[in-house]
């Protein structure tokens, strides 16, 4: 008889030659345990999706009372379905009176896929402008607006009429014109490393685009749900994008995306061609029923007025001779080491010490910590003087 861990490398599909391959029985809270009774601190949230942490009581409750309503009816946008009406509105109390109007997706390539076929068909343009070393999902619309080619180049041809432009770089500014559908960008770019840009520098995008008529889409795929601090991202920068992307921590562990903008953009994708863009499962009711949760819990619990206490936290225990320097904002944390190399042997013996921490796809030398916002200050300490021992 195989072992589960052996029908893993048999029969499920890889995305690396070396999965972690934890082979893990329940979660709760921060916590993940496995098979063998070994608990471990999750601290990236499963990529910054767990935001309320794994399996809170609220989240559960309403997964539950929905499937005993009705699961999955009718192709998403044919039925009045109560989860989504009811998330869609408090989305729409949350974010700004623009931003009104929410196409519910699976997750956050296909909250891209929607957002990029919805700027063009409103302005009637093809050019998208894109910044290197950006990262907003794995399909092919999203692989096309990728910042980096070593994750590209074996899928070409990608779509065309695409630019890309440095962030944070006042010049590149430039670059957008009246032949620009949209510019789509992260408020902090995550697989780079944590890239935080000058809020000017973010005024300015806003300002540009504008002028042009070109649509802004943000990607609020990581920073959304109160990651940095904010409950979205852009509320840094005292701007409002066009367009933003929902995912990962939106469905408080269920799969839920969205790309949202305001009644008058998405019309546009009723008509000529009717049918614009569909899907079958996004906003499924028991995701739904989840996200709305979720939400409620976020602002019940008041995580995200917590958020930049528990950032200075990591900033006070994360202290080491081999750290070259710190980059966040909120609990979105990365951890520079002088390469790869360094940085992978400290991320294996945190995982064997219990500590779940990973590294950014285009930033290998530095260290992710992303956990839930539920974490305590005690178990911030705790979770720092492991990661510090294994320098």
């Amino acid at each position: 008889m195989l072992t589960h861990r052996q029908l893993f490398f048999q029969h499920v599909a890889q995305t690396s030659e070396k999965p972690l391959a934890l082979e893990i029985e329940r979660a709760e809270g921060i916590y993940l345990y496995d098979v063998k009774g070994n608990s471990y601190i999750d601290l990236i949230s499963g990529i910054s999706v767990s935001n309320t942490g794994h399996c809170h009581p609220a989240v559960v409750n309403a997964i539950k009372e929905q499937i005993e309503k009705y699961m999955h009816l009718m192709v998403y946008g044919e039925y009045i379905q109560s989860p989504q009406v009811i998330l869609a509105k408090i989305l729409s109390k949350i974010l700004p009176s623009s931003l009104n109007c929410t196409y519910f997706v699976n997750s956050g390539t296909e909250a891209t896929e929607g957002a990029l076929k919805l700027a063009k068909k409103y302005t009637g343009r093809s050019e998208i402008i894109a910044f290197k070393n950006a990262y907003h999902g794995s399909t092919h619309g999203s692989l096309s607006v990728m910042g980096n080619e070593y994750y590209k180049q074996a899928f070409r041809p990608l779509l065309p009429d695409v630019r890309f432009i440095e962030f944070n770089n006042q010049d590149d500014l430039k670059y957008i014109s009246k032949k620009t559908a949209c510019v789509i960008a992260e408020t902090i770019q995550g697989e780079a490393g944590v890239i935080i840009p000058d809020v000017q520098f973010m005024k300015d995008l806003r300002c540009k685009c504008s002028d042009n008529s070109a649509l802004l889409i943000l990607d609020e795929v990581q920073t959304g749900l109160g990651r940095t601090g904010k409950m979205f991202g852009f509320e840094n920068y005292g701007i409002v994008p066009d367009i933003i992307t929902l995912a990962k921590g939106f469905g408080g562990g269920m799969p839920l995306g969205a790309f949202i903008s305001s009644k008058k953009i998405m019309h546009c994708l009723t008509n000529n061609p009717v049918l614009g863009h569909i899907t079958t499962f996004g906003g499924h009711p028991v995701s739904c029923a989840a996200a709305i949760a979720n939400i409620e819990v976020i602002q019940k619990e008041k995580l995200v007025e917590q958020v930049k206490k528990k950032e200075k936290l990591f900033h006070k225990y994360l202290k080491h001779p081999s750290i070259k320097s710190i980059r966040s904002k909120g609990l979105l944390i990365a951890i520079e080491f002088e390469n790869e190399k360094i940085n992978m042997k400290i991320i294996h013996k945190c995982i064997d010490k219990g500590v779940i921490v990973d590294w950014f796809m285009f930033a290998p030398n530095c260290m992710r910590i992303a956990p839930p916002l539920i974490i305590s200050d005690d178990e911030i300490k705790n979770a720092c003087e492991v990661i510090i021992s294994c320098m």
